[in-house]
């Protein structure tokens, strides 16, 4: 998600928690790896970002991977 969001004109974290009406401490965790977002903040992320879902996000049913 960094290297997308530095793709849309430097957008930072509080930019992209504000447009899908989050935290930015949630988009911090999520880039880290520490949280997984709910299916619909996934959509509005990616919508955020212009970017398909599944270039944005994968799932691996291994925690970790």
């Amino acid at each position: 998600m960094r290297e997308l969001r530095a793709a849309r004109e430097n957008m930072t974290q509080a930019e992209l928690a504000g447009t899908v009406g989050v935290t930015r401490q949630t988009i911090i965790a999520i880039e880290q790896g520490k949280y997984s977002p709910s299916l619909e903040t996934a959509f509005l992320i990616a919508a955020a970002l212009d970017t398909p879902l599944g270039e944005v996000f994968c799932y691996s049913a291994e925690p970790g991977a």
